[in-house]
């Protein structure tokens, strides 16, 4: 399947497949069709989360260059990171080089800013912790002037900022776009409450989906950090209450709403914290009925999840209906509403 290579200009014409895993049928639609393949009462749930410029290039101790791609803020400041060796996003990152092995205690330098290693996993040697030498006050606009958003080799062009935000970002969260949700675009919102659709918001930290280490990428997703408010918790109530059904916009979503219900033996209240839930085959959801998802490859880590929502030979027929009409992968390619 081929990945789109860039944002196109007009969300609301990109492609949704509608996957009915009951009925096992394929709907060829537009991204401006969603409102009306949902129903009033039922409830849509979108990542909030703003995506952060988390490349940042700098040098280890002995001068050679490095990548930090950070993963997450942890709740004591320091931040989760992968690191790269020499090279930038053209280079596959199952072709980058690691780079030399740091110690705990040693600094990487981004011109004016710096940080130091405080924690190396036991996973991998390139899985660190990080604290960078500024306040949290001062940390922020430095970021966001050193630091690039995180990109693959498959992108034409390098990204901007505006390239991987999806339209009601709020806080700086995510290490990668939540992109399910990036062709959402307010009329489609709109489109929905006009049909008496509700929308909420949970603000999942999304990780990294590659790192070309394999243990690493065996390991994918990563815990990360989720907030479900007291109001999504009420909408949710709601929508079950009155027979509606809760769509999930995106992976990062399913992960918090499930995994906040996890925590409390299965039933949603408004909480935050640290989630290691990993969806997949096997997997029964207790909150969500139906997700919207971007076309991913059936090798992929994200694919695996959509065996918690449709069976295996109705996903195979899906993938191969995609495949075969042209559906485009990645976070600036086609959806799938399974539902």
């Amino acid at each position: 399947m081929k990945p789109a290579r860039w944002p196109r200009e007009d969300a609301l014409q990109e492609r949704l497949l509608h996957v009915d895993p009951r009925a096992g049928t394929l709907q060829d639609a537009r991204i401006a069709d969603l409102p009306r393949l949902l129903r009033a009462g039922d409830l849509l749930v979108v990542n909030d989360a703003a995506t952060l410029p988390a490349s940042l290039q700098g040098r280890a101790p002995g001068g050679s260059p490095i990548e930090v791609r950070l993963v997450a803020e942890l709740p004591d400041g320091a931040f989760r990171a992968v690191l790269f060796g020499p090279g930038d996003w053209r280079t596959p990152t199952e072709h980058r080089a690691p780079p030399a092995p740091l110690r705990e205690g040693e600094r990487l330098s981004f011109d004016e800013l710096s940080a130091t290693v405080e924690r190396i996993s036991a996973l991998s040697p390139r899985l660190v912790e990080l604290r960078f030498d500024r306040s949290r006050e001062q940390l922020w606009p430095l970021l966001y002037r050193l630091g690039r958003p995180v990109q693959y080799s498959y992108a034409s062009a390098p990204l901007e900022a505006w390239h991987v935000q999806v339209p009601y970002a709020s806080r700086p969260r995510a290490a990668e776009m939540p992109s399910a949700g990036r062709p959402l675009r307010w009329e489609v919102l709109l489109g929905l409450r006009q049909r008496g659709v509700d929308v909420a918001s949970v603000t999942h930290a999304a990780g990294l989906s590659s790192t070309g280490d394999a243990a690493l990428d065996a390991a994918l997703p990563l815990p990360e950090q989720f907030e479900v408010s007291q109001a999504t918790a009420e909408a949710v109530a709601r929508a079950r209450a009155g027979g509606g059904r809760v769509v999930a916009v995106g992976t990062t979503v399913v992960r918090a709403l499930e995994g906040a219900a996890l925590q409390y033996g299965g039933h949603l209240v408004a909480s935050a914290g640290e989630t290691d839930l990993v969806v997949g085959p096997g997997y029964r959801p207790t909150v969500v009925d139906g997700l919207l998802t971007g076309v991913h490859e059936s090798t992929a880590s994200h694919f695996a999840l959509l065996h918690a929502f449709a069976p295996a030979e109705v996903l195979a027929r899906a993938h191969a209906h995609s495949e075969r009409n042209g559906y485009l992968s990645h976070e600036f390619g086609d959806s799938w509403l399974l539902l």
